[in-house]
């Protein structure tokens, strides 16, 4: 049995990357309000590891998460590439016409407003904290003429019925949800990624030169995002996730670009889910 800790409620997407990261595996599921909770989770005993969404191919990255990873000391030790399918739900022997209010998660409006806004422009789209949650409440309530975006699972696990599937705008619409369990360790031959967390000197060329030597040793950038360092006027902390064929050659980029860096955090070397 392993209890993983995830940001949401039985029926969320955090609960199903977890099933898909560890198949097989019977999982025991510490729901969470927040992402911060995650750490509390672990850092107190009640979870072995979490699960985090970082970066949605619709919404972008999850700026707050990037901060949560450099502030505590946790290493990535696995990722998840999910297609999120949004679909709407309520409670049984209603139709769409019947649903006036609907609520889910910002990221879940974001991913659907296309749908209602052609669809049913009457709905008012309220936020709330969680996809699974929405559905809980409504079944618990008996909510009538309110709905929910969320999972398959949700509604299944609500007796919720579904209305419309897969209202998501666009269906190549995945999320990518890192994975933190100290019991994983990769071996050298496995890792094929890397996390980066790291501040340059304030002058002209300093991320440019970063990025030649990091091509020069192989290393694909697959993603890099830059946010503010509080208190220092336009400077920034990196991160950056890249891979490579090589972990050799990859300890050599790192050594070469260590000197030109002010610091430099390893967030988890990993195996690579694509």
């Amino acid at each position: 049995m392993k209890t993983v800790a995830v940001q949401g409620y039985k029926g969320c997407f955090h609960e199903e990357a977890a099933q898909v990261f560890y198949e097989g595996l019977p999982l025991d599921i510490v729901e969470c309000d927040t992402f911060a909770q995650l750490y509390n989770a672990m850092d107190d005993g009640r979870a072995d590891a979490a699960v985090m969404a970082i970066e949605n191919t619709v919404s972008g990255g999850l700026i707050h998460n990037f901060e949560l990873l450099r502030k505590h000391s946790r290493k990535i030790k696995g990722e998840v590439y999910m297609r999120i399918v949004q679909n709407l739900m309520a409670l049984p022997g209603q139709k769409l016409e019947d649903i006036k209010e609907v609520r889910t998660h910002y990221m879940a409006i974001n991913q659907t407003r296309d749908f209602f806004e052609h669809n049913c422009p009457w709905i008012k789209l309220t936020e709330s904290e969680d996809t699974a949650k929405s559905a809980a409440q409504i079944a618990e309530k008996g909510l009538r003429g309110i709905g929910a975006v969320a999972s398959k699972a949700a509604a299944a696990t609500y007796g919720l019925e579904i209305l419309r599937e897969s209202i998501e705008t666009y269906k190549q619409n995945f999320t990518r949800f890192i994975i933190f369990d100290e019991s994983i360790t990769p071996r050298e031959a496995d890792i094929d990624k890397a996390s980066l967390c790291f501040t340059l000197p304030h002058k002209p060329g300093s991320l440019a030169q970063i990025l030649t030597i990091l091509s020069f040793y192989d290393m694909n950038l697959t993603r890099i995002q830059s946010l503010p360092i509080p208190g220092r006027e336009w400077q920034y902390f990196f991160y950056a996730d890249i891979k490579f064929g090589s972990y050799t050659r990859y300890v050599q980029a790192l050594a070469a670009v260590r000197p030109l860096i002010e610091d430099l955090t390893v967030l988890g070397e990993y195996k690579s889910a694509l």
